[in-house]
């Protein structure tokens, strides 16, 4: 155990005895399993840790040792878009946002000094005094986009993503369609909304767009550049 992870644990066993919670070794057991790892965990994922480590406690247990460790500051609860609430070590005097990939689900940490500085400045020119505030960057980690085809279906495509319009297959009538709604090849689009259920919501130029899953399978689409519109495939 690191010597940080020590004195954690101490102020967290004194902070508990003085509350007059009983089991005082059984949580001292979930401190550190819970410490002796610095992923985002869900309940679920801690539990199965437990059983690993020979801990069988019972799940409503292990979630009410959980969230006190959240209520005392030594973890922190968050709940990213389209995930179950997970929790992670709270380092004191220590700041950090995330990356979410939409695609697998990984977070990825990540602390930049001169975001922060930024974040600072902006608020005080607004007259805002911040006392915190949290940072969620959602999108593909490197992995998922290096799996990706140059082309792909527009049912594919992510919400925020930006794409460019390839090639429109389908009968005569679906191509009427899509160019009565003025979409051609070429053009780029925004991606507003796409659960994988229901219509597909679009942007073009200032306009929204509501694309049924059948057709949207008959598009086929690129990534756009990041600084362009082309998002041409070499």
């Amino acid at each position: 155990m690191k010597d940080n992870d020590h004195f954690e644990r101490v102020n967290f066993e004194t902070l508990i005895e003085t509350d007059g919670y009983d089991r005082i070794q059984d949580r001292l057991n979930i401190v550190d399993v819970f410490l002796g790892t610095e992923e985002h965990i869900t309940i679920d994922e801690m539990y199965r840790l437990l059983l690993e480590k020979g801990y069988d406690y019972e799940p409503e247990f292990v979630r009410q040792c959980m969230n006190r460790m959240a209520d005392l500051g030594f973890a922190q609860k968050k709940k990213f878009k389209d995930q179950p609430i997970r929790y992670e070590h709270r380092h004191l005097g220590r700041h950090h946002d995330h990356f979410i990939c939409t695609k697998c689900g990984k977070i990825v940490e990540f602390a930049d000094h001169d975001m922060e500085r930024l974040q600072t400045k902006v608020a005080a020119s607004h007259g805002f005094h911040m006392l915190q505030h949290r940072m969620e960057i959602y999108g593909l980690c490197s992995e998922c986009l290096a799996r990706r085809k140059p082309l792909m279906p527009l049912g594919m495509a992510k919400p925020g993503e930006r794409v460019v319009i390839r090639e429109m297959t389908g009968g005569k009538s679906a191509l009427a369609r899509l160019s009565s709604m003025g979409l051609r090849s070429g053009d780029q689009i925004e991606i507003i909304n796409n659960t994988g259920k229901g219509r597909i919501i679009l942007g073009r130029d200032h306009t929204r767009l509501a694309i049924g899953r059948n057709i949207a399978q008959k598009i086929m689409v690129s990534v756009a550049d990041k600084e362009g519109a082309d998002g041409g495939v070499t």
